[in-house]
């Protein structure tokens, strides 16, 4: 892979972002990487939650970047304006560009406004880790894919906190709650 450096930064990018989004990265590297940052973060951590939010933070570095590379990569970008395209984007767009499928589900929460729901049977984080059930039994690795989402959000100006769980019949659920004091009414 070779990467031309020119004066204008957005140019760079653009181009190390086609690169790095036309490939694909196999099952097996991706998992062993996945299960390293795991382990690397349970050293220094004393507890799961601990671990769920280290795992998020470090989600959230990746979403930032996913987020820049996937608006340089689109031929017509558009900023989202409205709450509905901005969840629909991370439905289709981030989740093909990072699990090479849409999501499973997306619905609204139903009596709250401001709470959806991202739900994906087959949640690749959380298919090859392994953990002891005595130390790391309710250990959530999907928490690192919340913490991408929530950084989409974020960088959209949709601030949200992203939470997973795990939903006997829907899989890993993210729940999205949006802070609609800091969202305009019209993009609501």
């Amino acid at each position: 892979m070779k990467i031309h450096f020119v004066c204008d930064n957005r140019r760079c990018i653009h181009q190390y972002a086609w690169v790095f989004f036309t490939q694909e990265i196999n099952l097996a590297s991706f998992s062993f990487l996945f299960s390293e940052i795991v382990q690397y973060s349970h050293q220094r951590v004393e507890s799961i939650p601990a671990l769920e939010q280290k795992l998020a933070d470090i989600g959230k570095r990746v979403g930032d970047r996913v987020l820049e590379l996937l608006v340089l990569r689109e031929r017509n970008a558009k900023r989202e304006t409205k709450i509905n395209g901005i969840l629909l984007f991370v439905h289709t767009t981030v989740w093909k560009a990072l699990f090479g499928k849409p999501a499973d589900l997306l619905e609204k929460d139903g009596d709250l406004d401001d709470t959806y729901m991202i739900s994906d049977k087959d949640m690749v984080v959380n298919k090859y880790i392994s953990v002891k059930k005595d130390d790391l039994g309710s250990l959530n690795c999907a928490f690192f894919v919340a913490g991408i989402v929530e950084a989409i959000l974020v960088g959209a100006h949709f601030p949200a906190r992203v939470t997973a769980h795990t939903v006997l019949e829907k899989g890993t659920t993210l729940l999205i709650k949006f802070n609609l004091a800091a969202i305009p009414p019209e993009a609501q």
